[in-house]
């Protein structure tokens, strides 16, 4: 998509042209599945993302007979999937979910009038915590290459006997070679935490380029009417932001790899009286390291997006200048470890401790200050429906400290397992990720009476539904076992109302076990196995179990994690398992974190903003967007950024919708009910299907006004209890799936259609559809 491109000019209105544009949802689709004809054309796109249409429908507007002799519209099905899923190597996207996590809570703000300042506050918070999110991984990648391997196996000889490939590092190898000496080890090791910040760097750098480069629709002045952020000309093309966190983070990145050597090297230069030029230009060091980290913080706290215009600048200077200074900082610190200090051996741990729980201590805070602004903004605008009274951004931001403190912990203890097993020759991990692995059970625990109760919760209330059922379904034969499939059915989708209840209740637990493992971390100076030994036997028995069970819990959920990410991308039917929360974290644009996935939304939505525009000013016609599931989040995304003249020729159908249920509810500032009203008094007409047995879609809940009743009335699933003339085999019980084959759809995209009039906007009648 060229920037600035012009559209063509428009065709004479009242071609007849009518078009059905089909968005598939979660798990994707084919082209062929969505079309319903194994003869497909890609008429516009690449193999990422394209439009496809039936072969007999290439020309279609050009008919003389008009597009479409039966009455039905033209479909033409666009193909997003592969901007989410594809070869089994982005499973590894996986690993980068805690920044992920953080970036979702940025978008979770309440909604407020009048409190700009307080949600610039609100964005400055989330963006600090993603910072110290990056800082947490590095420095665990420093505590296993730097401490645990370098410093303390290859600097013991009994753990350095047993892993024969670190014999060129340990001191006691015959010869002692030139890398034997502390300082070069750590030198040598630094090189594996700064490998992994450039490649996060060019993992972000990639795929902005890969999926979010794609500028939107240039518009006119004055077009830009839309009430909803989403509507904005810069919402959807945030280079700007992603360049300058990610040049921030790439630096921060850095300068923590070189805090963990100098730390040890200066400690030691003041702690034995060494040469005075190296004690100086250890203090230079540190204190180039602390205006480092202060570049860092001002860069985070900028404006963010500029969303208000698209915003093409790059501030070169950061992007450019701070990570490349940091890297030359890194550098001379390398060479700072690397001199000769006769005498130096390695000892105990680095001192890791204090820096980790200072790391937990600061994102504790931000979370608490954070819960604090949110709260100020749902007091200037509450409203009832929003996920835990506006507190879901601060609860899942501890969520994603809380996943980042425990996958840190878990793989040092890991490698400390790993390295060193039950001999004890080397100290291990730093006592603070040991106390954070050792949660890991009793964690487990919580949510496991959480789920038994949520369990029986569900039972109880699909016995209610039973009588519900059997009333829906009246004069039709009678099937118990039927009707308690079904009761179930509808049972199990309401559990999706119930997500901010475990959030809540995930979260709040989180919470207190990280602040005891701080706490005990910090009192004791030891391990919780070591902490209890003077206690009962229990209680030491329970502390050693918790322990060891903790870091072998880790190493198997890491497999685990990778394996099942593997495999959602590669089998469809575990796609549907997580593709929801996963499709919901990718499609919100990076605004607090540069590392996390890419957003595919920053590719779809002008995507389809530029198709739609195109078509109906070349053929003056009528056009459909018809949204399946995150394809309706998609759809009504790009039908904000249309401009006033193209909405009134546009139609929006959706089915299988979370618009409300889902993303009005978390992220009530871009889709709470005013943003939902909004869209709804700006696109021409907008009808929304559902079902009470999906467990993802569901009513919007837009009031009429003045116009029509956008939700329809809950289509029965399934078509019939029994087994009838009609339906001689048992209909299936589709929940979220083949909306399009009730007659209920066919007859509702009948109707939008009849309101969009051939060659005039369609009207407003004052009653329902």
């Amino acid at each position: 998509m060229n920037d600035g491109a012009e559209c063509p000019p428009p065709r004479p209105a009242g071609t007849g042209a009518t078009l059905e544009l089909l968005v598939h949802g979660v798990g994707g689709a084919t082209p062929e599945h969505m079309l319903d004809d194994p003869r497909t054309v890609r008429v516009s796109g690449d193999d990422t993302a394209a439009v496809f249409r039936r072969a007999d429908d290439v020309e279609a507007e050009n008919r003389p007979t008009g597009p479409a002799t039966d009455g039905r519209p033209v479909p033409e099905a666009y193909v997003w999937c592969n901007l989410t899923s594809g070869n089994g190597a982005r499973a590894l996207w996986l690993l980068l979910l805690p920044f992920m996590v953080a970036n979702l809570a940025h978008w979770m703000r309440p909604s407020a009038h009048d409190r700009a300042r307080t949600v610039r506050l609100y964005g400055l918070l989330v963006r600090l915590v993603g910072l110290s999110l990056t800082v947490l991984l590095v420095a665990a990648a420093c505590e296993v290459a730097l401490d645990l391997t370098a410093w303390q196996c290859a600097g013991t000889r009994a753990c350095a006997e047993r892993h024969t490939w670190l014999g060129f590092l340990s001191p006691t190898a015959s010869g002692d070679g030139w890398w034997s000496p502390p300082g070069r080890r750590l030198a040598l090791a630094s090189l594996v935490p700064t490998v992994l910040v450039g490649l996060l760097w060019y993992l972000s750098r990639r795929t902005w380029s890969a999926y979010e480069s794609e500028q939107p629709l240039v518009r006119e002045p004055g077009e830009d009417t839309a009430r909803s952020a989403l509507g904005r000309p810069g919402f959807w093309y945030g280079r700007r932001l992603v360049a300058r966190l990610r040049g921030a983070h790439t630096a921060a990145g850095l300068l923590t790899v070189a805090a963990a050597v100098v730390r040890a090297t200066a400690r030691y230069d003041r702690g034995t009286g060494g040469p005075a030029a190296l004690q100086t230009l250890g203090r230079l060091l540190e204190v180039a390291l602390v205006l480092g980290a202060a570049a860092v913080v001002a860069v985070i706290c900028r404006r963010g997006r500029s969303e208000r215009h698209l915003d093409r600048k790059l501030d070169a200077t950061l992007v450019r200048h701070l990570p490349l200074g940091a890297l030359v900082l890194l550098v001379l610190t390398l060479v700072h470890a690397c001199w000769e200090r006769p005498g130096w051996a390695s000892d105990g741990r680095l001192p890791g401790d204090a820096a980790f729980g200072g790391i937990t201590l600061a994102q504790g805070l931000l979370v608490i200050v954070l819960a604090v602004v949110a709260h100020l903004l749902y007091r200037s605008d509450p409203d009832p429906r929003t996920a835990m009274r506006g507190l879901a951004g601060p609860a899942v931001a501890l969520l994603a400290c809380a996943l980042g403190g425990v996958m840190s912990g878990g793989v040092s203890q890991r490698v400390a397992d790993w390295l060193d097993g039950t001999r004890a020759s080397i100290p291990g991990a730093p006592v603070v990720l040991t106390w954070q692995a050792s949660v890991i059970p009793p964690l487990l625990v919580v949510l496991l009476l959480f789920a038994a109760w949520q369990a029986w919760r569900t039972l109880r209330l699909a016995r209610a539904e039973r009588a519900v059922v059997e009333q829906d379904y009246a004069g039709e034969a009678d099937d118990p076992d039927r009707t308690r499939r079904i009761a179930r059915t509808r049972a199990m989708a309401t559990l999706t109302d119930r997500g901010p209840l475990f959030v809540a209740a995930l979260s709040a637990v989180s919470l207190v076990l990280g602040t005891a493992a701080l706490v005990g971390a910090m009192t004791t100076g030891r391990t919780p196995s070591d902490a209890a030994r003077t206690t009962h036997p229990f209680v030491h028995g329970a502390a050693d179990t918790a322990q060891a069970l903790g870091s072998w819990l880790i190493g198997f959920g890491f497999i685990l994690f990778v394996t099942l990410g593997r495999r959602a991308y590669k089998d469809m039917s575990a796609r549907r398992t997580v593709g929801v929360l996963w499709d919901v974290g990718t499609f919100w644009p990076r605004a607090a974190h540069p590392f996390s996935p890419p957003c595919y939304a920053e590719r779809a939505v002008p995507d389809l903003t530029w198709r739609i525009t195109t078509w109906t000013r070349s053929t003056g016609g009528r056009l459909v967007i018809s949204g399946h599931s995150q394809g309706s989040v998609l759809a009504a995304a790009a039908a904000w950024q249309l401009t006033p003249a193209v909405r009134k020729r546009v139609a929006l159908l959706t089915y299988g919708s979370p618009l409300e249920r889902l993303y009005g509810r978390w992220f009530p500032a871009h889709f709470g009910p005013a943003a939902l009203a909004a869209l709804h008094d700006e696109v021409d007409c907008w009808r929304n299907l559902y079902r009470v047995t999906d467990p993802i879609g569901g009513p919007v809940q837009v009031p009429a006004g003045d116009g029509p009743q956008v939700d329809c009335e809950p289509m029965r699933d399934p078509l019939a209890h029994a087994r009838s003339d009609l339906h001689p085999l048992p209909a299936p019980i589709l929940g979220h799936s083949d909306y399009q084959a009730d007659p209920a759809f066919d007859r509702e995209r009948g109707r939008l259609l009849d309101r969009l009039r051939p060659g005039l906007p369609g009207q407003r009648p004052g009653g329902s559809l």
